[in-house]
């Protein structure tokens, strides 16, 4: 539901952290974007933001570590055309805030004759996708040191071939408040939390990792023994099974990704080349085929900011605009970009709600919030049972994609080889190889099991790192480049 009321709620929280103890209030706020405004600019935008976090970690059945950190500041931007000037400051204050006015808007040399007209003052809409609670606070300090006990604890006694149990518990408190030119004025409570767990497993003489874990913007209290019991299995079995691994055979062949967490191939061989920037710049292997087919049929990608307590959604993108859920590819088409306010105003069209940015000192960008593709009318089984010879990749570690030819490399963190539909033996050393756009052409079965991810992507663009989510069903893709060990 979008509506005004919780904006006004979450601004309160935001005035009382953000603008209160500094003695500043909106009108410090209009006086700065006035002084912006003197000169000829397109937008302009203040940015404040106020982040407790807290971390735990265990290792060899000891809590290691514990941190705790509070960062605030204030982020001050302006645009003109497409040249952006920003500066920021961790001092809150009428004199820091005017100063860095004053910096930014030397962008445009072009004064404005008069005085600038003050936008009337705006209540941004926005969603209520997750509750405006601290998590840091939903445990205390003893019951967190347990619950990380806990994970070691199972994780020994399902197998005695586990050696070692690495465990980690983060929260994160994220206030920020948008105050932009147009007299838009939004704010967000955000909390994010995280368990994961890491298990280094030992069989005569060979030692494999497995690796699991999740989260979202809600409490500690997500985190019960049924859903650490999950996870716990999750990095034995990984562990266990790579244990039993076999080095991949290398090649063309036909290869058959899992549901939930492989989505991170949609995201790095696809999702980043339809962000906004790279289309404007003509630098995306996607840029200028809005309405052309650039995916095999059945093949539907959205990105979707308004699913309730993910990770990667936002009640309110950095720059203040209600998130949205965007179809960017239809049936295989080109159906659009993810828009931030600046290249959405060059490119004329609207905004989509993904203006996104790692902190007060850094600047908005288009960023990706939870990319996922549908599900399509296909048992997972049959999929699987389809492959005559190849392989079966059903988690994954990290990626990278080179955005202009579309490249991507991905390893394969749990696979299998598969011969007449039976799968043999799981493999290690497996990497996908391909181009993004190539790739999507080739998906011939999309299974019925669409799953987002457990909660744990994070995001790297330009040096800026953000919380993102994930997801996809069983798919079948045709002539995929597998590099192998074999």
């Amino acid at each position: 539901m979008i509506s005004r009321e919780p904006t006004i709620e979450r601004l309160a929280t935001a005035k009382s952290l953000l603008l209160t103890p500094f003695g500043l209030d909106e009108s410090h706020l209009a006086k700065a974007l006035q002084e912006i405004q003197a000169h000829q600019v397109d937008e302009a935008d203040l940015y404040f933001q106020y982040t407790r976090s807290e971390g735990w970690s265990l290792e060899e059945g000891i809590v290691k570590t514990g941190s705790f950190s509070i960062d605030q500041g204030v982020g001050v931007r302006a645009v003109s055309g497409e040249k952006t000037a920003f500066a920021y400051s961790d001092d809150i204050s009428e004199a820091s805030l005017l100063d860095a006015a004053r910096t930014v808007r030397s962008i445009s040399a072009a004064a404005r004759t008069g005085r600038a007209r003050v936008a009337p003052k705006k209540v941004a809409s926005s969603r209520s996708l997750y509750p405006g609670l601290d998590p840091i606070a939903t445990l205390d300090s003893s019951t967190k040191v347990e619950l990380l006990g806990k994970v070691e604890k199972l994780a020994r006694a399902k197998d005695p071939r586990v050696i070692q149990v690495m465990a980690g518990l983060a929260a994160e408190y994220d206030v920020v408040l948008v105050a932009r030119a147009d007299g838009t004025l939004a704010a967000d409570v955000r909390p994010l939390v995280r368990l994961s767990v890491t298990v280094i497993a030992e069989q005569k003489g060979r030692r494999e990792v497995g690796s699991s874990g999740g989260g979202g913007r809600f409490g500690l209290a997500y985190f019960s023994d049924a859903q650490i019991e999950e996870y716990v299995n999750q990095a034995v079995h990984a562990a266990l099974t790579n244990l039993e691994a076999r080095p991949a055979p290398a090649g063309e062949m036909t290869v058959v990704l899992g549901s939930g967490w492989p989505g991170i191939l949609l995201h790095e061989a696809i999702g980043h080349g339809l962000e906004g920037d790279f289309n404007r710049k003509g630098s995306s292997a996607f840029s200028g085929r809005i309405g052309q087919r650039v995916a095999a049929k059945g093949v539907t990608v959205l990105d979707d900011g308004t699913i309730s307590d993910r990770r990667g959604s936002l009640n309110v993108d950095d720059e203040g605009n209600t998130t949205q859920k965007t179809v960017l590819i239809e049936d295989g088409i080109l159906k659009g970009y993810i828009q931030d306010n600046m290249n959405a105003r060059l490119m004329g069209v609207k905004p989509t709600g993904n203006g996104r940015r790692e902190s007060y000192a850094h600047v908005p960008m288009p960023r990706m919030t939870n990319t996922y593709m549908l599900g399509g009318d296909k048992e997972p089984e049959e999929i699987v049972k389809s492959i005559k010879k190849g392989l079966y990749a059903v988690n994954f570690g990290g990626g990278q994609v080179d955005i202009t030819s579309g490249k991507f490399v991905f390893s394969a963190s749990e696979a299998y080889w598969v011969e007449n539909g039976k799968i043999q033996y799981p493999v290690k050393g497996a990497t996908l190889v391909g181009s993004g756009p190539e790739c999507l052409k080739r998906v011939s079965l999309i299974g019925n099991d669409m799953k987002l991810d457990s909660g744990v992507g994070t995001c790297g663009k330009e040096g800026q790192s953000v919380p993102v989510g994930v997801g996809q069903p069983t798919l079948r893709i045709d002539g995929l480049t597998v590099g192998g060990t074999a």
